[in-house]
């Protein structure tokens, strides 16, 4: 059976593989174009975007919002007739800022997590493009859709569900990631797309619900497509490809890593993650890492408090200084053993799903 493609309202993509926002600076304009141009739908991760500007240092809110704007421009540039979207955490400092910044570029989709995006509708009002809020819960897209609706008089036009099995910050416990407690992601997204309904009624519209978290295979994708979903998020997957934009070091911690080096662990944001558990990550549990500057992304980030600087990591990791950076990784990393091309990839896993749809 052929894949279905993912409808987002006007918006279509051929494929129904949304590639997961990755930062800093691991998914920008070369992967997300390599993904829509491949049918899929390319995301632009703007988690300290600017870190290779010049002014970075001394002032990381512009180089971020002009390093958004070139990288939507050269992305457009590459793949004029893909879906090219971003990926922006709530918990961000200049999350108005950089989210005005994609809209004015004409960005075709937003995705939002790490908080509810509560205020995004508002932000976003008199534009065209699609809204789709991070969800790790059904409780959570009540809540985001109960707002939405009270406050803005509109209903999301997709929903990310992002299972314990996702890589990066994660919206569960602690204890319960630790102690594999945390709800299944098929489960999940059963619930979410009930929880919905009323709205897509309301608003007389289909929300469209994609999973994420742990998919890898195109088996897993027809799993999920067949419970309801329509379609998935995956990361990992991409990072060992060669359009990636991460460095070739960077890549190769993921093919170099084993199922035991993948823990949870906490994150300065205040959320639990889930890395590799490197040289880096084994000192700051030791000893800390003491913070020399603070960029100011993170809303509740505290330099006099935290264990490390996380923006200052994950540079170091994305050029490839693996023993002062932190490795965030999904829980497949480990099954990752070689680099291949999106088109490659995305060929495997559209083959794989429709043989098992």
């Amino acid at each position: 059976m052929k894949l279905p493609p993912l409808k987002i309202g006007e918006l279509i993509a051929r494929v129904p593989i949304i590639q997961g926002g990755m930062g800093v600076g691991v998914s920008l304009s070369s992967l997300a174009s390599a993904v829509a141009n491949e049918g899929g739908i390319g995301i632009i991760s703007t988690a300290q975007i600017g870190y290779r500007e010049k002014d970075f240092g001394t002032n990381a809110k512009q180089a971020n919002k002009r390093a958004l704007r070139n990288e939507i421009i050269k992305a457009r540039e590459l793949s004029p007739k893909g879906v090219i979207g971003i990926n922006i955490m709530v918990a961000m400092n200049n999350y108005e800022e950089l989210t005005t910044v994609a809209l004015e570029e004409g960005i075709d989709i937003i995705i939002s997590g790490a908080g509810l995006a509560l205020n995004l509708p508002k932000i976003a009002k008199g534009f065209k493009t699609k809204l789709a809020p991070i969800v790790s819960s059904a409780k959570a897209a009540t809540v985001i859709s109960k707002m939405w609706d009270r406050k803005d008089q509109c209903a999301a036009d997709l929903i990310v569900v992002e299972g314990p099995e996702a890589g990066g910050h994660l919206g569960f416990s602690m204890e319960s990631l630790i102690e594999n407690k945390a709800q299944d992601l098929l489960d999940i997204v059963k619930e979410v797309i009930e929880a919905i309904k009323p709205f897509e009624e309301k608003y007389n519209k289909k929300i469209p619900v994609v999973a994420a978290g742990g998919i890898y295979t195109g088996a897993d994708i027809a799993e999920l497509i067949k419970i309801g979903a329509a379609g998935v998020q995956m990361a990992t997957r991409f990072v060992a490809t060669d359009e990636c934009d991460a460095s070739l070091a960077f890549k190769m911690a993921y093919i170099n890593s084993k199922k035991e080096d993948i823990k949870i662990v906490k994150s300065p944001v205040g959320m639990p993650g889930r890395a590799i558990n490197n040289k880096f990550m084994k000192s700051v549990q030791e000893n800390g890492c003491k913070v020399d500057k603070c960029y100011l992304c993170i809303k509740d980030c505290d330099p006099r408090q935290t264990p490390y600087c996380i923006t200052e990591a994950l540079i170091q990791a994305v050029k490839g200084n693996l023993d002062r950076g932190l490795i965030f990784v999904g829980s497949n990393a480990a099954k990752v053993d070689k680099i291949v091309s999106v088109k490659e990839l995305m060929s495997e896993l559209v083959a794989e799903a429709e043989i098992n749809l």
